[in-house]
């Protein structure tokens, strides 16, 4: 089964307001296809909004987003969601919870064909009849994942994907999610609260949040843009890593000293 090449992502000014409260003001942001950029801020910082702007799920009041140059005004069929919710149907097997990430178009052979290369990539091959009630957090994760490749994304939307899991296997899905870009490299947009995890994944880091100096309801920017060295997958206790989530961590108001490199 074809896929989407990995698309390029612009977003243009792109501003969001509910009510009273600006959410995000004057983003503007260039991922280049096949590219992995992770989104970090401060809890309410509109991470997520500026995700689901990409997704397609809402829209902007200001500014455009644009996938190879189409301006969005929708979902666009090109691109894909996987949330920190599995939201796996639970009346279906694992297999068929991936088939609804097919195209409706699809050949019954050929879609069957896809959905056994996705659970061998995911390495759920013999999980594929059972239930959701059945797997793990970690499998059910995993199958959400292949289901949102299942239409061969050019775009690949990610909010918090690992956050619910246990530490193990969230290190785990870090690789895996690593081989299923090089398998299928797709351009990658990941909304984290781990610093740790956005280093080891992305080729850039974007830190959001509202300009010092500005009150809360001003909307957050884009504060800084941190650029990862180095290939993946990356020595997760080189030094270079650690001088960078030292440097992330101060853009959050976090001590470096703090045990744990999430917010």
């Amino acid at each position: 089964m074809p896929t989407v090449p990995a698309l390029p992502v612009v977003l243009a000014g792109v501003g969001r307001t509910f009510g009273d409260r600006r959410v995000l003001r004057d983003i503007d942001l260039e991922i280049a296809a096949g590219e992995i950029v992770a989104i970090i801020g401060a809890s309410g910082s509109g991470k997520s909004t500026l995700l689901r702007q990409v997704g397609g799920l809402d829209q902007p009041d200001s500014g455009t987003v644009t996938i190879d140059g189409t301006p969005l005004n929708g979902v666009d069929q090109r691109t894909a969601i996987a949330f920190q919710e599995p939201r796996l149907l639970p009346w279906r097997s694992v297999a068929r919870n991936v088939e609804v990430g097919l195209p409706r178009s699809t050949p019954r052979a050929e879609g069957r064909a896809r959905v056994d290369e996705l659970l061998r990539l995911v390495q759920l091959e013999d999980a594929k009849s059972l239930r959701p009630r059945q797997i793990s957090g970690g499998m059910a994760q995993r199958a959400s994942l292949a289901r949102a490749l299942a239409r061969g994304p050019g775009v690949l939307v990610l909010d918090e994907p690992f956050g619910a899991l246990d530490a193990l296997t969230r290190l785990t899905m870090q690789d895996l999610l690593l081989e299923i870009h090089s398998a299928e490299p797709a351009t990658i947009l990941l909304v984290t609260h781990d610093v740790d995890e956005a280093l080891y994944l992305a080729d850039r880091v974007i830190l959001l949040g509202t300009e010092p100096g500005y009150p809360a309801n001003s909307g957050a920017v884009i504060r800084s843009v941190i650029t990862v060295p180095g290939k993946r997958p990356r020595d997760r206790g080189s030094a270079s890593l650690a001088q960078l989530r030292a440097e992330l961590l101060d853009g959050l108001g976090v001590s470096t000293h703090h045990p744990a490199h999430t917010f």
